[in-house]
Protein backbone atom coordinates (compact mmCIF):
# COMPACT_ATOMS: atom_id res chain seq x y z
CA UNK A 1 0.00 0.00 0.00
CA UNK A 2 1.38 3.28 -0.88
CA UNK A 3 0.17 6.14 1.20
CA UNK A 4 0.07 9.75 -0.18
CA UNK A 5 -1.31 13.11 0.81
CA UNK A 6 -4.76 13.20 0.26
CA UNK A 7 -4.54 16.06 -2.18
CA UNK A 8 -3.33 13.46 -4.73
CA UNK A 9 -5.65 12.27 -7.20
CA UNK A 10 -6.01 8.73 -7.42
CA UNK A 11 -3.56 7.07 -9.92
CA UNK A 12 -1.76 10.23 -10.22
CA UNK A 13 1.39 11.22 -8.42
CA UNK A 14 0.22 14.75 -8.70
CA UNK A 15 -2.32 16.68 -6.72
CA UNK A 16 -5.30 18.03 -8.59
CA UNK A 17 -3.94 21.59 -8.34
CA UNK A 18 -0.44 20.96 -9.98
CA UNK A 19 -2.32 19.23 -12.60
CA UNK A 20 -4.83 21.88 -13.20
CA UNK A 21 -1.95 24.55 -13.73
CA UNK A 22 -0.13 22.74 -15.86
CA UNK A 23 -3.14 22.67 -17.93
CA UNK A 24 -3.70 26.32 -17.54
CA UNK A 25 -0.35 27.37 -18.56
CA UNK A 26 0.12 25.07 -21.47
CA UNK A 27 -4.17 25.56 -22.87
CA UNK A 28 -5.22 28.33 -21.83
CA UNK A 29 -1.37 30.89 -21.16
CA UNK A 30 0.24 29.56 -24.09
CA UNK A 31 3.70 28.61 -22.32
CA UNK A 32 5.51 25.72 -24.10
CA UNK A 33 5.34 22.19 -23.12
CA UNK A 34 9.07 22.30 -21.71
CA UNK A 35 8.06 25.60 -19.34
CA UNK A 36 5.06 24.00 -18.26
CA UNK A 37 7.32 21.28 -17.06
CA UNK A 38 9.75 23.56 -15.45
CA UNK A 39 7.08 25.19 -13.30
CA UNK A 40 5.24 21.93 -12.34
CA UNK A 41 7.47 19.26 -12.38
CA UNK A 42 9.84 18.45 -9.38
CA UNK A 43 12.03 16.58 -11.46
CA UNK A 44 15.06 18.88 -11.92
CA UNK A 45 17.21 16.06 -14.15
CA UNK A 46 16.11 14.94 -17.55
CA UNK A 47 17.43 12.78 -20.15
CA UNK A 48 17.88 14.00 -23.21
CA UNK A 49 14.77 12.00 -25.13
CA UNK A 50 12.57 13.83 -22.22
CA UNK A 51 14.13 17.59 -23.72
CA UNK A 52 11.18 19.97 -24.81
CA UNK A 53 8.62 16.94 -24.36
CA UNK A 54 6.46 15.81 -21.55
CA UNK A 55 4.09 13.01 -21.80
CA UNK A 56 2.46 13.00 -18.44
CA UNK A 57 0.63 16.76 -19.51
CA UNK A 58 -0.48 15.27 -22.71
CA UNK A 59 -1.79 12.32 -21.26
CA UNK A 60 -3.45 14.53 -18.47
CA UNK A 61 -4.90 16.36 -21.39
CA UNK A 62 -6.32 13.15 -23.00
CA UNK A 63 -7.89 12.09 -19.89
CA UNK A 64 -9.98 15.21 -19.56
CA UNK A 65 -11.57 14.03 -22.86
CA UNK A 66 -13.86 11.22 -21.21
CA UNK A 67 -13.82 12.93 -18.14
CA UNK A 68 -11.20 10.93 -15.85
CA UNK A 69 -9.70 13.90 -15.18
CA UNK A 70 -11.70 16.72 -14.29
CA UNK A 71 -14.76 16.18 -16.18
CA UNK A 72 -16.31 19.48 -17.94
CA UNK A 73 -19.76 17.13 -18.37
CA UNK A 74 -20.28 18.19 -21.90
CA UNK A 75 -19.37 16.38 -24.93
CA UNK A 76 -16.42 18.18 -27.25
CA UNK A 77 -17.04 18.67 -31.01
CA UNK A 78 -15.16 15.98 -33.46
CA UNK A 79 -12.39 18.71 -34.03
CA UNK A 80 -11.40 19.45 -30.86
CA UNK A 81 -7.51 19.19 -29.83
CA UNK A 82 -5.94 18.01 -27.27
CA UNK A 83 -5.17 21.42 -26.28
CA UNK A 84 -8.48 21.76 -27.07
CA UNK A 85 -9.30 19.95 -24.13
CA UNK A 86 -6.93 20.90 -22.19
CA UNK A 87 -8.51 24.51 -22.44
CA UNK A 88 -11.96 23.64 -21.58
CA UNK A 89 -10.83 21.78 -18.11
CA UNK A 90 -8.97 24.45 -17.15
CA UNK A 91 -11.61 26.89 -18.02
CA UNK A 92 -14.02 24.78 -15.98
CA UNK A 93 -11.27 25.13 -13.09
CA UNK A 94 -11.08 28.31 -13.40
CA UNK A 95 -15.00 28.89 -12.97
CA UNK A 96 -14.38 27.40 -9.83
CA UNK A 97 -11.73 29.24 -8.34
CA UNK A 98 -12.12 33.28 -7.21
CA UNK A 99 -13.29 35.52 -10.10
CA UNK A 100 -10.82 37.86 -8.21
CA UNK A 101 -7.56 35.74 -9.09
CA UNK A 102 -5.36 35.57 -12.30
CA UNK A 103 -6.03 32.72 -14.38
CA UNK A 104 -3.27 30.43 -13.39
CA UNK A 105 -4.09 30.77 -9.42
CA UNK A 106 -7.67 30.94 -10.15
CA UNK A 107 -7.46 27.16 -11.91
CA UNK A 108 -5.07 26.47 -8.63
CA UNK A 109 -7.74 27.23 -6.32
CA UNK A 110 -10.81 25.88 -8.61
CA UNK A 111 -8.79 22.51 -8.53
CA UNK A 112 -7.91 22.10 -5.07
CA UNK A 113 -12.18 22.38 -4.88
CA UNK A 114 -13.17 19.75 -7.94
CA UNK A 115 -13.54 16.37 -7.12
CA UNK A 116 -12.63 14.07 -9.71
CA UNK A 117 -14.19 11.28 -11.44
Amino acid sequence: MLMVPGEVLRRRLYTAPAIGLALALWALLGVTVSGVRARVSPLRVLGAAAAGRWATLRRWARDTIDGRLFSTWRVAPDNFTLRNHAERAAAMLRALGPSALPVADAVFAGAARHRSA
